[in-house]
């Protein structure tokens, strides 16, 4: 870095959006290069056992380190506030990885009920074969997360806004119970970005991204974030990481950097067009109910505005006529693109209970608050006055 040049860590959200992860240029680049190679040359074989014992810093195989993808987990980890990052190729890779570092047999699990339905799955029917117990609680009430949690209660899992409910959890208060019982705590941050939530702040161990969504933006890429909170976690992970295989291609690595630069901008617009969206939506003669924590009378709205800098971009609101109702709304939009994923510059409409949650028994999911008339909107970049005709007219064809 020049001297002279402010570290990124002093700057604000958006200048460090920006330029996180761009300290370590070779010859001045504006773009962090792609460092598309499986492996690295070592100056003799002395540097390469050095290397390998980790006495000497330097590259070795891409599965275990690349230059590019280090310029990714720093930038996400310098935008949350934590330690350091470990990439993953996917949203479920993250979640996978630190399931697999931090859970033994025997071990208990406390998660958000209205969890993305493959991180549950993979709790409820994959962990469970290898002797990981998990109970399913709505975390918008504390006083659920104190009942279910065990002497052998290892880890608390919670997502917050949730998927697809947009109940929140007291990110505070879940760091409170958990610290009272000895169990990490996990936050499957998603939904906001580190743009608008940063749960270490709020005593959170480790946080968990799909970076497919908001923070690339472009529906163009898959990829995972694992950010802890200190040097112990992030060795844990990162080894688990290795071992499994579930780390970042470095083309997948530079292009989540390229959409990363414009989070800012991105959010701002897409939560400014929401919180129109969800009041118009509250008017309509064609739904019943709306989700969204930027209302007055969204349940947690003041703990929206206590532990969030910023409403987020995604709606949930029913539908009359039910499940009915709901495939005549997505088989009738125009503009608004059907299709699973979120945080896109283009609105995605999806139906939880029959896509993204469908692998979840219809009585957890209706436990959960994902009833069948519920419809989840991913608000994009678009203009306004056309997301809103486009929704009016789609209500409203018979």
């Amino acid at each position: 870095m020049e001297s002279g040049q402010k570290k990124t860590s002093e700057l604000r959200k958006t200048t460090r959006a920006i330029h996180a992860g761009l300290e370590h240029s070779i010859y001045g680049e504006v773009s962090v290069p792609i460092f598309q190679s499986s492996t690295f040359a070592f100056p003799s074989a002395e540097d390469g056992a050095a290397r390998f014992s980790g006495k000497q810093a330097g590259y070795v195989y891409s599965r275990l380190d690349n230059p590019t993808v280090r310029a990714l987990e720093e930038s996400v980890a310098n935008l949350e506030g934590g330690f350091a990052g470990v990439a993953a190729a996917s949203g479920m890779a993250a979640v996978s990885s630190v399931y697999l570092s931090f859970l033994s047999r025997g071990d208990h699990v406390v998660a958000t009920s209205c969890l993305y339905g493959s991180s549950r799955t993979v709790l409820e029917s994959e962990l469970s074969r290898y002797g990981v117990e998990a109970t399913f609680v709505d975390s918008s009430e504390l006083s659920n997360i104190e009942e279910a949690m065990r002497a052998e209660t290892k880890m608390l899992f919670v997502e917050t806004p949730m998927n697809p409910s947009l109940r929140l959890t007291d990110l505070a208060g879940a760091a409170a119970i958990a610290k009272k019982h000895g169990a990490l705590l996990a936050v499957d941050n998603t939904f906001s970005s580190p743009y608008l939530q940063r749960p270490i702040e709020l005593g959170a161990h480790i946080v968990i991204h799909s970076l497919t969504k908001f923070i690339n933006g472009h529906a163009d890429v898959i990829g995972g974030m694992v950010v802890t909170a200190d040097k112990e976690h992030y060795e844990r992970v990162k080894k688990v990481a290795i071992l499994f295989g579930t780390t970042m291609d470095p083309h997948q690595a530079w292009l989540i950097l390229r959409g990363m630069r414009t989070l800012g901008l991105r959010i701002e617009r897409a939560q400014e067009n929401a919180m129109k969206l969800a009041q118009f939506l509250q008017s309509h003669p064609e739904v019943t109910w709306v989700s969204y924590p930027g209302l007055p009378d969204h349940p947690q709205h003041e703990l929206a505005k206590r532990q969030m800098e910023g409403f987020g971009a995604m709606i949930s609101f029913g539908v009359k006529g039910g499940l009915e109702g709901g495939i005549k709304l997505m088989n009738s939009v125009r503009l608004i693109t059907l299709a699973v994923s979120l945080g896109g510059v283009e609105s995605l409409v999806e139906h939880p209970a029959s896509m993204t949650h469908a692998a979840i028994a219809p009585a957890k999911r209706l436990e959960a608050g994902i009833s069948d008339d519920l419809v989840r909107f991913s608000v994009g970049c678009e203009d306004f006055e056309d997301l809103k005709n486009d929704l009016d007219r789609a209500l409203r064809a018979k």
